[in-house]
């Protein structure tokens, strides 16, 4: 029993001293679009669900780590994963490449900050569809811009920016 509590002891402090156990704002990296706003996690959710529409787009997927935590009785740090796509794109998508279809659908980020306040982040088609690009050619160039743009609109929509 003393042999099990000082092994916990151990694994806890090597996790809180390596940062593993607490959760950080995201930072930018390559390809990526990060956008710190004021907003709380929920209101930001429900702003991006909100623009994804006027952008005339559709969520097609989401997943939640903080709600599936929160069904077993855990509390963790707000955040979704929001998949974002058209059909039509998706046909373009494919004409284009059929091995890009693997990174469809697009995929926004909400990330809840320590200070409760909330970050979309994103990578951007560019950068998504970019192993691609050679067998894409033209198209999936062209695919790829409009969605940038279009991903853009959302997120400035989104966060008032």
């Amino acid at each position: 029993m003393l042999q099990a509590l000082v092994r916990t002891a151990i694994i806890c402090a090597v996790l809180g001293s390596s940062g593993l156990a607490a959760a950080s704002e995201l930072e930018s990296r390559p390809g990526w679009r990060v956008i710190s706003t004021g907003l709380a996690f929920s209101d930001l959710v429900g702003r991006v669900k909100g623009a994804i529409r006027d952008e005339k787009m559709l969520l097609v997927t989401q997943a939640s780590a903080s709600d599936g935590a929160k069904g077993q009785g855990i509390v963790i740090p707000g955040n979704r994963i929001m998949g974002v796509y058209r059909n039509d794109y998706a046909r373009r998508m494919l004409k284009a490449s059929v091995a890009a279809g693997i990174e469809a659908p697009i995929r926004f980020y909400v990330t809840e900050n320590p200070d409760g306040t909330a970050t979309l982040s994103w990578k951007t088609p560019s950068h998504v569809f970019a192993p691609y690009m050679e067998e894409g050619g033209a198209e999936l160039k062209a695919l790829a811009t409009e969605l940038d743009a279009v991903f853009e609109a959302i997120a400035a929509n989104a966060t008032g920016n």
